[in-house]
């Protein structure tokens, strides 16, 4: 292969896609460059033209499921009426990604604690928090959430979220639909007794 020309439609593209397979059947360990470039049909110098490194290759699939998370969460609050019903609509949209994409969440959040972490990561992840902040801001604006500082409460949320699928990781779809508004009403009625 190493004579091989470079040529390739999308080989950004086709690189992550088989890193984001080899994540989730065989775990970060097994992720290699030249692996990926012999799957994508390319020689083994190809990929240095997208990715540096292999720490390059994980912050852009990191990256790239900070996205994608975000666009779906976008959505479901963008088609939400109340603030209950938009914080459940995330909550399915976030835990549904979460149980189905465990190896690259995390991943996701590893390289987000890496002290090697790209400045893009760092913002895409602010950009995830927004759109839980900007929920919880609008419930405050109409009166369905308590007032106090906005971004504490949406980092609750979004910590709340991210606990209930990760420790429900092996609990089967019907109970995790049943459980889920549950815990969406602890977080919109609070623990205090009224």
């Amino acid at each position: 292969m190493t004579g091989r020309p470079y040529h390739h439609g999308d080989l950004r593209a086709a690189l992550l896609a088989g890193a984001e397979r080899t994540l989730a059947e065989r775990g970060p360990n097994a992720l290699s460059l030249r692996e990926l470039a012999r799957e994508a049909g390319v020689s083994h110098a190809a990929p240095s033209r997208h990715f540096r490194d292999k720490t390059a290759l994980l912050d852009a699939l990191a990256l790239s499921g900070f996205e994608r998370l975000t666009e779906r969460l976008d959505a479901a609050a963008s088609e939400s009426g109340d603030t209950r019903s938009g914080l459940l609509a995330m909550g399915r949209v976030y835990v549904a990604f979460a149980l189905g994409n465990t190896a690259l969440l995390d991943l996701m959040y590893a390289r987000k604690h890496a002290p090697d972490s790209p400045e893009e990561l760092t913002a895409a992840i602010g950009h995830l928090l927004e759109t839980v902040l900007g929920m919880i801001a609008e419930g405050q604006r109409a009166g369905e959430v308590a007032a106090g500082d906005p971004e504490s409460i949406a980092f609750t949320v979004a910590a709340t979220l991210h606990g209930f699928a990760v420790l429900n990781s092996t609990t089967p779809p019907d109970e995790i639909d049943r459980s889920l508004p549950r815990i969406i009403d602890v977080l919109v009625t609070g623990l205090i007794p009224r």
